[in-house]
C-alpha cells in the first residue's frame, strides 16, 4: 500500500492544530474565566461528529475539576432542555455554525438566563454571533480526498476543547490528588492512590518496643503474617524496622539471638514514608532501596502503618 496519502492525512490534522495558535485571544480567556465561575453545569452540545467530539470535552472536564454533562441538541428540544438551568454554562460545537439543531437552542437558552460558549469557525456564523462568547476556529480544510467528511476539523475542535478544559483546570489549581478522587480505578488510579490506601494498619502492622526480645517481635511478626515489625522508642517513635531476612542473618551468628532485645538488632534510622503520598513513591522507594516493606510514620515519627511489596504487587502498581 502506499503510504503518501495517509501521511498527508496526519500531516493535514497536525496543520490543522497549528492554525490554532495565533487564534488564542482574548475571547479564549473570557470562556476559561466563565467556565471557571460556573455554579452549576458546564453543558456541552453538538451535532453529529462535533457532538462526538463534544462528548469527549464533558468528560474531560468533569474529569479535571468542572461539573460537566453532554447535553444531545435534538434530544433537548424533545424534553432534555431541562436538564438545563440559568446556573449553567452551555458550550456550543458546530463547525459550520448553522447546524440547524444547535442554532435552534439559542433562543431557548436565552429565555432561561443561561451563558453560551460558542466553538466554530467563524463570529459572524449564527451561533457565533448568538453565544456571549465565541471561539473561531478559522476556516479548516478537511483531510477526506473528497474535502467532505469531518476529519481535520473534528481533530482540531478535539484539540480546542483540550486546551479550553485543561486551562479551567490548571486555573482552578486541580491537583493530582483531586485527580485521583475521580479516577477510582483501572491503571490511572491505581498510580494515584495514597499511602494511606494500600498501607498496612493495626493487626496487620505489628509495632514494638526497643526494649522487648528479638522471640516477642518474632511472635508479633508470625500473627501479623508480615515480614516486618516497626520498633519504637519510649516516646512511642519509630526508632528502627526488624525484618525476618534480618532474624535469618543474625540466627546464622548468634544461636540465641531470640532472647536479644530487638532495639539491638533493628535497623536503625530506616527510610520512611508519610501516608499522604503517593503509593507510586512508595514503589520507587522500595525498588530504589531493593527492599520489601517501608514504615509509614505520621509528621510526629510515630508508625501509622507498614507498605509491603506483595501488596503493591497485588493490586498491580509493580
Amino acid at each position: 500500500m502506499d503510504l503518501e496519502f495517509p501521511r498527508q492525512v496526519l500531516q493535514t490534522e497536525a496543520d490543522a492544530i497549528r492554525s490554532l495558535v495565533p487564534r488564542l485571544d482574548g475571547s479564549f480567556g473570557d470562556a476559561v474565566r466563565l467556565l471557571l465561575a460556573c455554579r452549576g453545569h458546564v453543558v456541552v452540545t453538538g451535532m453529529g461528529k462535533a457532538g462526538l467530539v463534544g462528548q469527549k470535552i464533558s468528560a474531560t472536564l468533569a474529569s479535571t475539576g468542572t461539573p460537566s454533562l453532554f447535553l444531545h441538541p435534538a434530544e433537548a428540544i424533545h424534553g432534555d432542555l431541562g436538564r438545563v438551568t440559568k446556573d449553567d454554562v452551555v458550550l456550543a460545537l458546530s463547525n459550520s455554525g448553522e447546524t440547524e439543531e444547535v442554532v435552534r437552542l439559542l433562543p431557548l437558552l436565552r429565555e432561561f438566563g443561561t451563558k453560551i460558549v460558542a466553538i466554530t469557525a467563524t463570529r459572524d456564523s449564527t451561533l457565533g454571533r448568538g453565544a456571549d462568547i465565541a471561539l473561531a476556529l478559522g476556516k479548516i480544510e478537511e483531510a477526506c480526498p473528497n474535502g467532505l467528511a469531518p476529519s481535520a476539523s473534528t481533530t482540531a475542535l478535539l484539540a480546542f476543547g483540550d486546551a479550553l478544559a485543561l486551562s479551567v483546570q490548571k486555573q482552578r489549581g486541580f491537583t493530582k490528588e483531586q485527580f485521583a478522587f475521580y479516577h477510582p480505578a483501572g491503571e490511572l488510579g491505581r498510580k494515584l492512590q495514597k499511602v494511606s490506601d494500600v498501607m498496612r494498619t493495626g493487626e496487620r502492622a505489628p509495632t514494638i518496643g526497643e526494649g522487648k526480645t528479638v522471640a516477642e517481635a518474632i511472635a508479633m511478626i508470625t500473627r501479623a503474617r508480615s515480614g516486618a515489625i516497626s520498633v519504637t522508642d519510649a516516646m512511642g517513635k519509630l526508632a528502627g524496622i526488624f525484618t525476618d531476612g534480618d532474624l535469618r542473618r543474625r540466627i546464622a551468628l548468634d544461636a540465641d539471638v531470640l532472647r536479644r532485645p530487638i532495639g539491638e538488632l533493628m535497623t536503625r534510622n530506616p527510610r520512611t514514608i508519610g501516608p499522604d503520598r503517593l503509593a507510586s513513591e512508595a514503589l520507587c522507594l522500595l525498588r530504589e532501596k531493593k527492599i520489601d516493606e517501608v514504615p509509614v510514620v505520621d509528621q510526629d515519627g510515630r508508625p501509622v502503618g507498614m507498605v509491603d511489596v506483595q501488596d503493591l504487587l497485588d493490586m498491580g502498581l509493580v
